[in-house]
C-alpha cells in the first residue's frame, strides 16, 4: 500500500477518549501530506457550539446523530483523509461498518493505567466523564476497549510511545500491511 497522498483510502483512528487520536493524527497527516479531520471539532463547527454545550443543551443523542452524519460523509469521500472520531463513535454500528469497509482503521491501544495518568489533562473537555466515578470510568474504558479490540485493521500499543513515535509506528504498520488484506 502506498501511504502517500495519492492513496484514496481514508485512515480512521480509534481508541478511548484521550489516547491521542487527534495529536497523533495531526502528526500522521503531516508526515503523509494528507488532510486531517477531528470529527468532534467538525461537529462543533457545524453546530456552532462546543461539545460540552451540545451534550448539555441538546443531549448525547443529538451529538451522536450529528457524529454519524459527519463520519459517514467523510467515509463516502474516500480522499485519503486521516479521521479522528470521538471515543464513543464506534458505539454506533453504522459508523463501525462504514469505517471498516471503506477505510483503514487503526486502534490506538492504551492501558487503563497509562490512561489514568492522562485524566487530569483531558477531564474538563470530556463531558461524558463529568458525572462518573473512577470505577465507572474504568467500566466505560473496558467496555469500549472490548469494542475497539473487535473492530480494527491495525493495532498500535501506545503506552510507552510519544505522539511522534505513535505516528511513526502507524506509518510502519501501514507500510507492512502492503501485502495484507486491509487495502
Amino acid at each position: 500500500m502506498d501511504t502517500n497522498k495519492q492513496t484514496s483510502k481514508n485512515i480512521v483512528l480509534i481508541g478511548f477518549m484521550g489516547v491521542g487520536k487527534t495529536s497523533a493524527g495531526k502528526v500522521l497527516a503531516n508526515k503523509l501530506d494528507r488532510q486531517f479531520v477531528d470529527t468532534d471539532e467538525q461537529i462543533e463547527k457545524e453546530m456552532n457550539m462546543p461539545t460540552a454545550t451540545i451534550f448539555e443543551a441538546l443531549g448525547e443523542s443529538a451529538f451522536r446523530k450529528k457524529e454519524k452524519e459527519v463520519i459517514l460523509t467523510l467515509c463516502d469521500k474516500q480522499n485519503g483523509t486521516i479521521i479522528s472520531p470521538g471515543g464513543g463513535a464506534f458505539l454506533q454500528q453504522e459508523i463501525r461498518e462504514a469505517c471498516l469497509s471503506s477505510s483503514i482503521v487503526i486502534f490506538l491501544d492504551l492501558s487503563w493505567e497509562a490512561w489514568q495518568e492522562r485524566l487530569p489533562e483531558i477531564f474538563d473537555s470530556r463531558p461524558v466523564l463529568h458525572d462518573k466515578s473512577v470505577e465507572e470510568m474504568k467500566q466505560l474504558f473496558n467496555e469500549r476497549k472490548k469494542l475497539y479490540e473487535q473492530n480494527y485493521h491495525v493495532r498500535i500499543a501506545i503506552d510507552q510511545l510519544s505522539i511522534e513515535e505513535t505516528a511513526q509506528q502507524m506509518i510502519t504498520a501501514l507500510r507492512k500491511s502492503e501485502s495484507s488484506t486491509i487495502h
